[in-house]
């Protein structure tokens, strides 16, 4: 981790990401994966080396986590890197695979495509603002 700063702004780096370009957004989406490692540190802790946070079934904190997920994909489409990462996040990249693939969310989870497609809006929003 670069400052402990960088360990609490995790959110408005993803957020960075989506909302910028270039090399801008390929920084921030470098923050952002920084910020996973103390997520896959959370959950290995908060697992005990079952699927989800709290176990074997989704939970609360999964379904928070879980609704980044989509913002994540985007952010790697648009950073073209990958956040969660299998060889540098194991733990939480399989979480997140069971995750969208568990019968509660599956159904429900964001299409990237078209996040990504809002994303874009945003930014221009953001950028004319």
């Amino acid at each position: 981790m670069k400052n402990t700063r960088t360990k609490f702004q995790w959110f408005l780096h993803l957020r960075a990401s989506v909302l910028s370009e270039g090399q801008e957004a390929k920084s921030a989406a470098e923050e952002s994966a920084e910020g996973l490692v103390l997520l896959e540190e959370a959950f290995t802790m908060c697992s005990k080396g079952q699927k989800f946070f709290g176990g074997e079934r989704i939970g609360y904190l999964d379904i928070v986590l879980g609704s980044f997920l989509g913002w994540i994909r985007v952010t790697e489409q648009r950073a073209n890197s990958s956040l969660i990462d299998e060889s540098k996040t194991p733990k939480l990249f399989e979480w997140a695979q069971h995750f969208c693939a568990d019968v509660v969310v599956k159904d429900v989870m964001h299409q990237t495509d078209k996040l990504s497609e809002f994303a874009k809006l945003l930014a221009a929003k953001h950028k004319s603002s």
